[in-house]
């Protein structure tokens, strides 16, 4: 699969990723919220839990940001189809609050990421994380 162009990818999905990037970025809960369906799934594969709907999104970001308020960094975008997004980037970020039992210790997180977003009707059905956990845990001294 070659690296392709948000342009790429449906119009109305295109806006949404856009929308959902700015208030991600923001750290914006509910403009976040707004770009996902009401049944959408989070999807964290190296840790093997699922969040369901908007409120499971809002734990799973809560988490995220709360623990280290990670930003996307460096993003690649690949476009199978007008209705998938395969995003490659890296979560750039300082440890500053409890992730998963560990304490905060100030140490700075760069953790490469996959995500895998599906769209429906102009929104984010949801997002797939695929990343090395064991990465993660020795950037924030918990390995």
């Amino acid at each position: 699969m070659k690296r392709l162009d948000l342009e790429t990818l449906d119009p109305e999905n295109a806006a949404a990723v856009r929308r959902h990037v700015a208030a991600e970025t923001a750290f914006d809960m509910e403009g976040t919220l707004a770009t996902l369906t009401e049944n959408c799934v989070f999807e964290d594969v190296p840790t093997g839990e699922v969040y369901h709907g908007r409120e499971g999104a809002r734990a799973y970001y809560r988490e995220w940001w709360d623990a280290f308020a990670n930003v996307p960094s460096a993003s690649r975008l690949y476009v199978p189809a007008a209705d998938r997004l395969i995003v490659e980037t890296r979560f750039i970020g300082t440890h500053r609050g409890r992730f998963r039992g560990a304490a905060p210790t100030g140490r700075p997180i760069d953790l490469p990421i996959a995500i895998f977003i599906g769209f429906r009707g102009g929104l984010l059905t949801g997002e797939r994380f695929y990343y090395d956990r064991a990465t993660l845990l020795a950037q924030i001294g918990a390995a």
